[in-house]
């Protein structure tokens, strides 16, 4: 599934290929990913548009042009791309819209999210739906603020997308091993140490993946065992538990991030 650091590698590609060229038509090849629009709707509102420059918050990607801003969810297997138009893409091409060099794909095995269309500007907030601070950006103090009064587990109030933006499972997992914190611990129960640890390892976490465009699966990284058939610690060498934490498949170690 799509997080923060592919979202923003998505960003990146497109901030290097994408402002300035002009929609020449749109072709849709699948309207299962069209979620507040058709296919008709989408060609009338871009075709002539130019985009501009793109911009992310949390895992949502935001192509705004002169006119109308598209918006783009990745679901679990989405992805955003430019293309020259010659390669052949390895997932199924829902979406073209033909610039005037290069086209914009979008290529989704799964549809489980896609791409709307707000009718104005002042419907793209509304379409995304509450958002709490991008979780790259967010400072120690607005982090204590965020976490302030909540009542939830910490890895159910990290993936809640209304409280900050941008983390997913793999992320949560990570941050939480890396900071040594059991991803069930009760948020009023933290201490203000460990909620500074759990800020900067969330900054060090997001950091690195951002420079992979992924969660990588590093030697050191949960990450990089947690799919092993019998997954130990990369730190101490325990065996690794897995359960069901915040409605999401969890992997932690019960030495390293004792409940």
């Amino acid at each position: 599934m799509p997080e923060l650091p592919d979202v923003e590698g998505f960003r990146r590609q497109l901030a290097d290929t994408l402002p300035g060229r002009r929609v020449r038509h749109v072709e849709v090849r699948d309207a299962g990913v069209l979620r507040n629009t058709n296919p008709q709707s989408l060609g009338r509102a871009l075709r002539g548009r130019r985009f501009d420059a793109p911009r992310r918050h949390g895992k949502w990607l935001i192509l705004p042009t002169d006119g109308p801003t598209l918006l783009v969810h990745s679901g679990m297997t989405g992805r955003p791309y430019y293309t020259s138009g010659s390669d052949e893409p390895a997932d199924p091409v829902r979406l073209v819209v033909a610039l005037d060099r290069g086209e914009l794909r979008y290529a989704d095995l799964r549809k489980l999210r896609g791409v709307w269309l707000p009718p104005d500007a002042d419907d793209v907030a509304g379409v995304m739906g509450p958002q709490g601070p991008d979780a790259l950006d967010i400072d120690l103090r607005t982090f204590r603020n965020v976490l302030s009064g909540r009542r939830g587990g910490l890895k159910a109030t990290l993936l809640d997308q209304s409280v900050i933006a941008g983390l997913g499972n793999l992320l949560t997992d990570e941050i939480c091993w890396q900071a040594r914190l059991h991803p069930s611990r009760a948020i009023t129960g933290l201490d203000g140490d460990e909620v500074r640890r759990m800020h900067a390892t969330m900054r060090r976490v997001l950091h690195t993946a951002v420079r992979h465009d992924c969660v990588p699966g590093l030697p050191r990284w949960l990450t990089g065992a947690r799919d092993e058939p019998d997954p130990t610690c990369p730190r101490c060498g325990a065996r690794l538990r897995r359960g069901r934490i915040g409605g999401r498949t969890s992997v932690w170690c019960p030495r390293c991030q004792p409940g």
